[in-house]
């Protein structure tokens, strides 16, 4: 799960510094939110506590300060001290309750350490006198651990947690795709193909021999109405403007989208009986993308200073998320060495991207048959095949199923 430790990353370790945080200090009367964290553990930075009492005496009253974190380092001491010092909002990475499974998905790891954790904040919590402080978990779900999450969210529940927060593994090699459970086709897509699909069947009719017959030069009739139905279907897909790839939907395993579904499901009913605040990713990608980071007036900044638009772009590494080897390159708009963070946001250069992104004309590469082409793989990306300048067509974020603490 950590691009850190895989193919492509170019993510170097360090510390966000003292005098880079000063930086932030002109945009910090107007800020919603302050999230300490990127792909490293928060509670390895020594000024943590001293960043949260900055922010918090120059953010407005109504914003809030948080991270994520593996909980190993939180204990009684620093739980006092994080909540003392203005903390917020805290989600712990938790991916199985049963203590084998933890350790498989979090070498090194016991599931124990999130339970003191969550007792020690807790504690704080009361001792502080501030029980508006939200605890939450994150649960990264894929094939081998997404049958443990409602159980994992009762028992977040009962230790006090108020929120959670459940995302999509994101594959980073062809080699662990498979434990992704995401449809990598729309919604839409997936609706429209269901549709022809129990249609054709009723029918006597499966499309799902469509590879097998397509080529066939003498075909039964039965054979035929296979070609014809997917005719008609890629004819209505086009009059409603979806973009169809066959290949990819003639091998959607419905067996385990259905089963992902009904655990969703369950974890929604443990969620309204233990009134856990519970967002769920989607189980296919949604067609009406929405980029929360651009919309939300996001920014992120890496430890050296770097300014990104979002977690997609931040970083180089490479993935395998929507069934192709994909590298992702960082797009930085300045660096907080160079000037403060209100002088880069509101650059020209930055603020357009921002109104591209938000016009959302980009192509939907993973729904694309055609993909990966020139365009998005080229090392030195200049447009996509809407001639566009944002490379946010391979993002998966605005899709719906990765999510994060936001």
């Amino acid at each position: 799960m950590c691009v850190k430790q895989n193919r492509g990353s170019e993510i170097r370790e360090g510390d966000f510094s003292p005098e880079l945080f000063s930086r932030l200090e002109s945009a910090l009367p107007q800020l919603e939110a302050l999230i300490l964290n990127g792909v490293g553990e928060p509670l390895l930075n020594p000024q943590l506590e001293s960043y949260i009492q900055k922010a918090r005496k120059l953010m407005p009253a109504r914003g809030w300060i948080g991270f994520q974190s593996n909980g190993v380092l939180m204990t009684n001491l620093r739980a006092l001290s994080l909540i003392n010092a203005g903390l917020d909002r805290v989600c712990l990475s938790i991916d199985a309750i049963a203590p084998e499974q933890f350790r498989m998905l979090r070498e090194g790891g016991e599931v124990e350490s999130i339970d003191r954790a969550l007792s020690s904040l807790n504690a704080a919590k009361k001792l502080c006198e501030r029980p508006e402080v939200k605890l939450g978990v994150e649960f990264v779900a894929m094939r081998n651990n997404v049958r443990e999450l409602p159980a994992t969210l009762e028992w977040a529940a009962k230790r006090g947690a108020s929120f959670a927060i459940v995302t999509h593994v994101l594959p980073y090699d062809e080699q662990h795709a498979s434990e992704a459970i995401f449809c990598n086709v729309t919604d839409q897509a997936l609706a429209l193909y269901d549709s022809w699909r129990r249609k054709a069947a009723g029918a006597g009719i499966d499309i799902r021999r469509y590879s097998e017959v397509r080529w066939k030069y003498a075909r039964t009739a039965n054979e035929q109405a296979i070609l014809d139905t997917i005719e008609a279907m890629k004819s209505e897909a086009e009059r409603q403007g979806i973009m169809l790839d066959l290949k990819k939907l003639l091998a959607v395993e419905h067996d385990r989208l259905d089963e992902t579904a009904a655990i969703f499901s369950a974890a929604t009913e443990i969620a309204e009986k233990t009134g856990l605040d519970l967002r769920l990713p989607e189980v296919a990608l949604s067609e009406q993308r929405k980029c929360s980071f651009v919309e939300e007036g996001s920014a992120f900044i890496s430890w050296n200073g770097d300014v990104s638009p979002c977690y997609f772009l931040w970083h180089r590494y490479e993935c395998f998320a929507s069934g192709w080897n994909q590298t992702v390159k960082p797009r930085v708009f300045g660096n907080l060495a160079h000037g403060d963070l209100l002088g880069i946001w509101n650059d020209a250069e930055y603020r357009s991207f921002r109104q591209e992104v938000l016009a959302y004309d980009y192509p939907s590469c993973a729904s694309c048959g055609l993909a990966p082409c020139d365009y998005v793989q080229n090392d030195g990306f200049e447009q996509d095949c809407h001639v566009g300048s944002v490379p946010c067509g391979a993002c998966l974020w605005c899709a719906g199923v990765f999510q994060c603490l936001r």
